[in-house]
């Protein structure tokens, strides 16, 4: 216990460091120092994190910004409107103030001319439906019909005015050339055409074919005056083998005698099947466009301003609405080329014209229904005279006669006209059908005209 009395008693003389106390006068215990070095630590992660993420915000927010605003500028480029986050570009606030005039003009004219790609654009499409420019063009060679026909009521006879159309189809030296539809002037007393400035002039048929319901009139050109010649032109004829079903169609005709009319549609089916009054099948252009009474013989075109067909109002009638018909113009091109340069038949004084000794009618759908005939015209040999040049041909009663030399016979005046300019000992080729065991079947037979007789065919 001494020692450690001792030992204690050291200490209290003598302090830690070496100095030396009086007993009892020992410095009082040091407090112990605080750690500021800790707080300061702390104080330095705290601001060295909002300094950090307050770096992360703004590299980030500037990355999104540039990324965002980067990306608008392409899509701009592309032509593809961006997701609406874009940066304004800040103008100086002296710039409105000081260049008004600049950005104005400089703005307009890059817009007109993207605006005005496009309006082309949407004008080209608008072609489609406004068709004033083909209409002006085409109009000189559209002509409208009127035909006079006897009518008879109750014993009484009146003359009725009905109403067509047609187009220009070829000018010769001497005479313009019209074609039209057959039912337009079929019995007819007179016809006269209307040209396009109004004028009137009569014409004449030059060509007929009934089975296709087609003909050609012909103006001599002396009674035109001047100044409808000058206006006055031959249509353009197109390839209706080329047409699209969609594609538009304008049909131009005298619809109800009112005078030249206009009516837009498209082409709704193309080899369209429909069986005729005579009992024929046809092939027709369908179409939307309206073709009303009057407008059959007019011209149906296409955007060019070519006729693709010749519309008739009789092919489906008027039972349906939005369904108008059209013979295709490839179809009837090389019909109307042989009536056009069908040599003019000059008829002979009755004493002097040939002899071929039948009766006979023009043939109706009904009889062709009835005796099953796959060509439902031409002239039915009801009666053949003993001993005619018609009998010793080896022509025979039922025969039907379709052909008089390389003219088309399709009814009972077609034969007469034809045989009326032949005269006696004059020898014709004679096209007919005959009823076989397989049905009808074509024939020839050379007939050698005689004098006529006071009394006979």
């Amino acid at each position: 216990m001494n020692d450690q009395y001792n030992q204690y008693n050291q200490y209290s003389q003598y302090g830690t460091n070496g100095q030396t106390y009086e007993a009892g006068s020992a410095p009082a215990p040091k407090k112990a120092k605080k750690k500021k070095g800790k707080l300061g630590f702390i104080i330095l992660e705290v601001v060295l994190c909002l300094v950090l993420a307050l770096a992360f915000g703004i590299i980030s927010g500037v990355t999104f910004l540039g990324v965002s605003v980067g990306g608008n500028y392409v899509l701009e480029a592309m032509g593809i409107e961006g997701p609406g986050f874009m940066l304004t570009r800040e103008e100086p606030t002296e710039e409105p103030t000081e260049e008004p005039s600049e950005e104005p003009t400089e703005t307009p004219s890059e817009d007109i001319s993207v605006a005005g790609d496009v309006d082309s654009e949407v004008m080209d499409n608008a072609s489609l439906t406004d068709v004033s420019a083909v209409v002006e063009e085409v109009m000189p060679s559209i002509v409208s019909i009127v035909v006079t026909t006897e009518v008879s009521f109750y014993g009484y006879t009146q003359d009725v005015e009905g109403a067509g159309s047609g187009f220009i189809v070829g000018q010769s030296e001497d005479e313009l050339l019209i074609a039209t539809n057959y039912h337009v002037i079929e019995d007819g007393k007179t016809i006269k055409v209307q040209f396009f400035n109004e004028a009137v002039v009569e014409a004449s048929v030059k060509g007929k074919n009934i089975s296709m319901d087609l003909a050609v009139l012909a103006i001599p050109l002396t009674n035109i005056d001047g100044e409808t010649k000058e206006i006055i032109e031959v249509a353009k004829i197109g390839d209706s083998t080329q047409l699209r079903v969609g594609e538009p169609a304008i049909a131009i005709g005298n619809a109800l005698g009112y005078g030249q009319s206009v009516t837009t549609g498209v082409i709704s089916a193309l080899n369209r099947e429909l069986e005729l009054d005579n009992g024929s099948v046809g092939t027709f252009i369908q179409t939307d466009a309206a073709i009303n009474p009057g407008n059959s013989g007019g011209a149906l075109l296409n955007t060019y301003g070519e006729v693709i067909g010749i519309n008739s109002n009789k092919i489906g009638g008027t039972a349906i609405e939005g369904m108008g018909y059209a013979i295709p113009i490839s179809a009837a091109s090389p019909i109307i080329e042989s009536l056009i340069n069908k040599e003019e038949l000059y008829i002979l004084p009755e004493e002097e014209q040939g002899y071929l000794g039948i009766s006979g009618t023009t043939i109706t759908s009904a009889m062709a229904a009835m005796q099953d005939v796959t060509t439902p015209y031409g002239v039915y040999i009801s009666d053949i005279v003993s001993g005619s040049p018609a009998a010793l041909a080896g022509l025979q009663r039922g025969d039907i006669i379709t052909g008089f030399e390389d003219t088309l016979i399709e009814t009972m005046e077609d034969l007469k006209s034809n045989l009326g300019a032949y005269s006696a000992g004059s020898t014709v080729t004679i096209t007919y059908m005959r009823l076989g065991e397989n049905g009808y079947e074509k024939f020839t037979c050379e007939v050698t005209l005689t004098s006529k007789p006071a009394s006979g065919q």
